[in-house]
């Protein structure tokens, strides 16, 4: 007999002083951060080119663009109580906060900056799935494509000089992205606007992901890799990322493509991930 989805309690571990990483995200009897193939993580020092090594990354100012997944994820985090880490950098000082009480995992995140300050963030988490697992999102939702998706397209379908096309939800201009299924040498990244909620469906397992945050662009950022990349010994890894802006690149961002700091001086967001198992 089938019953319903039952809560499957979540829990975490990350590595403060190398860029705040999140290491482990298991439950039950499953480890859903998926671990890389690339060397030299531990190496990594500010300027080097980033290190796919699998887990959360934390991305701050940008995701794509200069630095490459930004600031953060190379440099130390210093610890400033339980489940507590700060970073500072000369821009900003970001704070972050993670409980797992109840096994829902609640991470609270606290930026302060010059009012004006424009940023994108993406909690660049990259999962373990099957190839039967798929992604629940709202039909419709407007999700743009970024350039590496215009060769699977029909010629002449990409806008010349763009940064994306925009289409519906789960076919954004004809390219279904909601299934990730078996490697076929291709990757896509994606982002979903307006998109503060997903699920990711692996039967029988299902992980949650939920982003709040007050005044600011809510987006769901999707990185498809089914063995297209890297040119050079490609491999699988599949990222659903919450991301604050609408954009991978701040510098590719309009007026209302980034989070911009308030007069006050501070943003503040919480990530909560929960996850269940039909039975």
């Amino acid at each position: 007999m089938v019953t319903g989805p039952t809560r499957v309690p979540l829990r975490v571990e990350y590595d403060a002083a190398r860029g705040g990483r999140w290491t482990r995200l298991h439950g039950g009897d499953r480890q859903w951060l998926w671990r890389g193939p690339e060397p030299g993580r531990h190496e990594v020092r500010p300027g080097d080119p980033f290190v796919d090594a699998g887990g959360l990354e934390e991305c701050l100012p940008t995701v794509r663009g200069e630095p490459d997944h930004g600031e953060v994820w190379s440099r130390p985090w210093r610890t400033a109580g339980p489940g507590t880490v700060v970073i500072e950098r000369p821009a900003f000082t970001l704070t972050r906060r993670i409980s797992d009480s109840g096994g829902v995992v609640v991470a609270d995140y606290r930026l302060a900056a010059d009012p004006g300050y424009r940023f994108v963030w993406a909690a660049h988490a990259l999962l373990g799935l099957s190839p039967d697992a798929h992604l629940d999102a709202p039909a419709g939702t407007p999700t743009r494509l970024h350039p590496e998706a215009a060769a699977l397209l029909p010629p002449g379908a990409w806008p010349t000089g763009s940064p994306w096309l925009t289409g519906p939800w789960p076919a954004p201009a004809g390219l279904p992205l909601d299934t990730f299924g078996p490697d076929d040498g291709t990757a896509v990244g994606a982002v979903l606007l307006d998109c503060p909620k997903v699920q990711v469906i692996d039967s029988p397992d299902r992980l949650t992901l939920e982003l709040e945050c007050d005044g600011q662009p809510r987006s769901t950022a999707l990185w498809r890799n089914l063995g297209g990349w890297p040119a050079v010994a490609p491999y699988r890894s599949l990222g659903v990322e919450p991301m604050l802006g609408a954009a991978f690149d701040l510098a590719d961002a309009g007026p209302l493509d980034a989070a911009i700091v308030p007069p006050a001086g501070e943003v503040a967001w919480r990530l909560t991930i929960s996850a269940h198992r039909i039975h």
